[in-house]
């Protein structure tokens, strides 16, 4: 190990995410600007730049690799993309960095281009070791609308045959360490039923109606997941939750609705709820098909996957786990030797690493309760102790 590594002044990291924080990367839009940028700045680094297309070649993913070509290795993990936003919420233009009283305002400063921009600032540090495994980085896209983009990441990987040994996913969890997490299930069902006018209902078939009641049955199962989550849940709240976001149909107040979908998501805690939910949805599914079809026999009830992403499972052993021990050796001193270790209750790709078999862990500067809202900061105190962690590790990875 090398005596010490030092972290690059915080401007450097600001800096660089004042560059990211202006490509306008919105999830299921194109990313390619950003990462072209970041590639062209590792590369000059002397990094291997693998770059792994979505099927309309509009969105990559990055995998970089400094430090020697072998097996084994730290992945330093984020997401490109970003949620929406309307300007009109904001106090300051989303897509342009705003520093001020030790912050800096943007859409992705917290979420999770902070994160990002620090691991690019450490780059050149990195690449200047004489590193006697590799630091790898990764860049993915379409995290915040269906984790499109890390399953091609991975997929690679495994192809390539390159299997790290830990990931670190910079999400914005306060710097604090998450080892667990719940699956992140997302759907989009469409009731098709068949239009008429609304003071004759009986000759027709309201696919508003029906996917009312089809609603009405998952979120009824409410109960049925709280007698059904272990005792021992560290979750808050303990059991598998529902939401539907969204939810579209229909022509107007005197119009029979022959359309209607809705998109919804499950947040499991355990592999068994998800097969609860299917089967009972399916056995009230065969209930509406049974009475919209004697009116309509084109009736339907589709679901379509969005994604299936199971959570991340914690692991007392977990070399990503241990790792972070390594990192963080005063939290490790005050609390009796062992490391505070969280959970939480939304979905990240880490437990898509961790399916892959590399183990991973949530760390990373930036409030979760910020990331998605208006006027989303990132403190540059955060920032600083990210680098620092990051110095860290590359003087932990040094020979």
């Amino acid at each position: 190990m090398v005596e010490s590594v030092k972290a690059p002044p915080a401007g450097e990291a600001l800096d660089l995410l004042d560059i990211l924080i202006a490509y306008d990367t919105v999830a299921l839009t194109p990313n390619l600007d950003l990462i072209d940028d970041v590639r062209v700045r590792l590369e000059s680094l002397g990094a291997t730049v693998v770059l792994t297309y979505d099927d309309t070649q509009t969105k990559a993913n990055l995998f970089a690799t400094i430090g020697p070509d072998i097996e084994g290795g730290v992945v330093l993990s984020g997401h490109s993309d970003v949620v929406p936003v309307d300007p009109a919420d904001w106090t300051t233009p989303p897509f342009k960095a705003d520093r001020r009283d030790g912050r800096v305002y943007g859409r992705g400063t917290a979420d999770m281009k902070g994160f990002v921009a620090c691991v690019l600032a450490m780059a050149p540090t990195y690449a200047a070791l004489d590193l006697t495994v590799p630091i790898h980085i990764a860049l993915t896209f379409d995290e915040e609308d269906g984790f499109h983009g890390a399953p091609i990441l991975l997929a690679d990987l495994k192809e390539r045959g390159i299997r790290p040994s830990a990931a670190v996913i910079g999400e914005p969890t306060g710097l604090r360490t998450v080892g667990a997490h719940k699956g992140c299930y997302e759907y989009r069902t469409t009731v098709t039923g068949m239009n008429g006018h609304s003071s004759v209902p009986a000759e027709a078939v309201s696919a508003v109606h029906y996917a009312m009641r089809w609603i009405s049955g998952l979120l009824g199962l409410a109960d049925d997941m709280t007698l059904r989550a272990p005792s021992d849940s560290p979750y808050d709240p303990p059991p598998t939750t529902f939401n539907v976001g969204t939810i579209s149909g229909g022509q107007g107040r005197c119009v029979v609705a022959d359309k209607c979908w809705f998109d919804w998501e499950m947040r499991p805690v355990q592999g068994e709820d998800d097969s609860f939910v299917k089967e009972q949805m399916a056995v009230l599914e065969s209930t509406l098909l049974d009475e919209m079809r004697t009116v309509y026999p084109e009736a339907s009830i589709q679901t379509e996957m969005i994604c299936e992403i199971d959570g991340l499972e914690w692991h007392d052993d977990s070399p990503a786990l241990d790792l972070m021990k390594v990192l963080l050796p005063d939290e490790v001193s005050s609390n009796g030797g062992t490391l505070p270790v969280d959970v939480v209750s939304y979905g990240t790709e880490a437990g898509l690493f961790q399916a892959a078999g590399i183990p991973a862990v949530l760390w990373g500067p930036g409030d979760i309760a910020v990331a998605h809202r208006p006027d989303e900061f990132i403190e540059v105190a955060a920032l600083e102790v990210c680098l620092a962690l990051l110095a860290k590790l590359g003087e932990h990875l040094a020979s």
